[in-house]
């Protein structure tokens, strides 16, 4: 009967590192998400720091 025990024990441990695989892969995923965000907002900050080229009268035709 021991051995049974050992095989049960080893069926709970493997799920809880799938479990825990599953949760790492979707920090993964948050983290990959916020870089990409991140670089997005450093390369737009220099073009949204530009003063505009067209001023609100050039638009209209005022």
């Amino acid at each position: 009967m021991e051995g049974v025990d050992v095989v049960r024990e080893l069926m709970r441990i493997e799920k809880k590192l799938e479990h825990i695989e599953r949760l790492l892969n979707e920090l993964l995923e948050v983290e990959e998400g916020y870089a990409i965000m991140k670089l997005s907002e450093e390369s737009l900050k220099e073009f949204l720091d530009e003063p505009d080229l067209y001023t609100v009268h050039d638009v209209l035709g005022v």
